[in-house]
């Protein structure tokens, strides 16, 4: 074994699995153990967290709302680049782990720690992204990922290490849960056991951040959002923080059954994988958001990012947020995101997101050059012949050859 650490700083959630690890750094590696817990918006009380940690002889423990931090300087900027993975996915769960790392690095220079260490498996997409984010702020730091390295072969050996070491084990953990949850302020991601058929349709349990659609009201909810260089900034008028207002979104996606995706998706690590993600808030933003800019982003500039964002998604899913490539881009979204700004008007009803109404003072819609009325002479029709001309020269040129051939 390589050299052991001294000091390690533990992502910890308080539940079984990461105080499980907590008692497995302490035993195989006889280190000291720093916790971070972080509120993202997961919902649920995270103070207990402490007091388990205390338990377990915890002397430094972090214990953090991250969730103004979480949507100002990761959600924002996601959303202001329209980042989809594979076309639908708005990436709930890749954003928040950047976040979490950073902190972990933070905490580990702070307290001289010299590893960090988390829960992640080794099948799944969030060890690369807690161990690239570690790597990129630190390169000489080490990382433990217990799920790779230790000898536990099922929860009930899990349970069994729990019990030999005076773990509580509350009587809902110790039989496997239906399916695994991931939850922070901007979605909740469902996963495993009764979801990985990909033809059954999800049971009502997995769905937690919305109603059904069919369960929505029979009347639309109207909301309008405001926005600044590519940013929400108030609801109906109101201003608001960025963790407030994505919560209030939240709010109208889930009394009207909006955000819901069940999705078969290529994990980084290659394999599919089937998962259920609620983003009721994210949803409403996602589709206002590229309402604003189609009134306010010059067309070869919108053109150019839509050709961008796949590639701009894909680095957030993979665990690039920290990489030159992924800043050298958000440099250019968030320049073309300079005069997007107005408000949009949504409609909210039974699932569906619909855009009813723009406005901006930085507009580049012209009513003179599109109106079917008299345009006054802003636009002259006879031109459209020489532009079409002219780009029709080579299609011209390649049917002749085709011709005579």
């Amino acid at each position: 074994m390589a050299t052991k650490p001294k000091k390690v700083v533990l992502a910890y959630s308080g539940g079984l699995d990461t105080s499980i690890i907590l008692k497995w750094l302490q035993t195989e590696y006889g280190c000291e153990v720093v916790t971070f817990t972080a509120d993202l918006g997961q919902g649920g009380e995270i103070e207990p967290a402490r007091k388990k940690a205390e338990a377990m002889g915890i002397k430094q423990i972090y214990i953090e709302d991250v969730r103004e931090e979480f949507v100002r300087d990761f959600v924002f900027p996601m959303f202001r680049a329209n980042a989809l993975y594979e076309g639908v996915y708005l990436l709930g769960t890749s954003i928040a782990r950047p976040l979490i790392a950073k902190r972990l690095i933070e905490i580990a220079a702070e307290t001289g720690a010299d590893a960090v260490a988390h829960g992640a498996t080794g099948k799944g997409n969030d060890q690369v992204r807690f161990e690239l984010t570690a790597y990129a702020l630190n390169p000489d730091i080490k990382v433990i990922a217990p799920w790779r390295e230790w000898q536990f072969k099922s929860r009930t050996d899990l349970i069994d290490f729990a019990e030999k070491n005076q773990i509580q084990v509350t009587k809902d953990k110790r039989g496997d849960a239906p399916f695994s949850v991931d939850a922070n302020l901007l979605h909740s991601s469902s996963e495993g056991k009764v979801l990985e058929d990909p033809w059954v349709e999800p049971p009502a349990i997995v769905y937690q951040r919305t109603i059904a659609p069919e369960d929505a009201p029979d009347k639309a909810t109207y909301v309008e959002i405001e926005f600044l260089k590519g940013d929400p900034i108030a609801i109906d008028g109101k201003a608001m923080s960025p963790a407030t207002l994505l919560t209030e979104l939240n709010r109208l996606g889930h009394d009207n059954g909006i955000g819901r995706l069940d999705l078969v998706e290529n994990r980084f690590v290659g394999m599919k994988s089937r998962g259920v993600y609620e983003t009721p808030g994210g949803s409403i933003l996602s589709v206002a958001h590229r309402a604003m800019e189609s009134l306010t982003l010059d067309r070869e500039a919108a053109h150019l990012k839509d050709s961008l964002m796949p590639k701009y998604a894909e680095l957030i899913y993979y665990g690039f947020w920290f990489a030159p490539e992924r800043e050298m881009l958000q440099a250019m979204i968030d320049k073309a995101s300079e005069n997007v700004e107005g408000t949009v008007r949504l409609k909210l009803y039974k699932g569906n997101v619909i855009v009813v109404g723009r406005k901006s003072t930085k507009s580049l819609y012209n009513n003179e050059l599109v109106t079917f009325e008299d345009d006054r002479g802003a636009y002259d029709q006879k031109d459209a012949a020489g532009f079409i001309r002219l780009n029709a020269l080579r299609l011209r040129t390649l049917a002749a050859r085709k011709r005579n051939t």
